[in-house]
C-alpha cells in the first residue's frame, strides 16, 4: 500500500526557511520520480519541484527557483523540500506526490504559513 507522511510544515515570517519531509513506504523509492505539490486557498493545485529516481534531475516552478531546493534520501525512503526566502505567496499546503504505474498518490498535505 503506497503511503506519504509529509511533516515540516508551520508558521514562518517572510524571508524564512522552512524544510519539509516526505517519508514513503509501500513502493521501490529508488525507482520513483517524487514531486512535491502546493496548493493554496481559492487556487488549484500546482507543480513545485520535481526530482528524477537517483536525484540526477531537479526542475522547479519559476515562481520557487533560486530559493526552494528538492533533494532525497533514497536509502531512509524520504524526499525533502527546503524552502528558503520564503514570501506570502508561498502560503499552501504541501503535498507529496508520485505517479506510479498511471496513478497518482498523495500524501495529506502539510501547511505553510508565511506572514508577519
Amino acid at each position: 500500500q503506497v503511503q506519504f507522511v509529509e511533516s515540516g510544515g508551520g508558521s514562518v515570517q517572510p524571508g524564512g526557511s522552512l524544510r519539509l519531509s516526505c517519508t514513503a513506504s509501500g513502493f521501490i523509492f529508488s525507482k520513483q520520480n517524487m514531486n512535491w505539490y502546493r496548493q493554496a486557498p481559492g487556487k488549484e493545485r500546482e507543480l513545485v519541484a520535481t526530482i528524477s529516481s537517483l536525484g540526477g534531475s531537479r526542475n522547479y516552478a519559476d515562481s520557487v527557483k533560486g530559493r526552494f531546493t528538492i533533494s532525497r534520501d533514497n536509502v531512509k525512503n524520504v524526499v525533502y523540500l527546503q524552502m528558503n526566502m520564503l514570501k506570502p505567496e508561498d502560503t499552501a499546503v504541501y503535498y507529496c506526490n508520485a505517479r506510479i504505474d498511471g496513478f497518482n498518490y498523495w500524501g495529506q498535505g502539510t501547511q505553510v504559513t508565511v506572514s508577519s
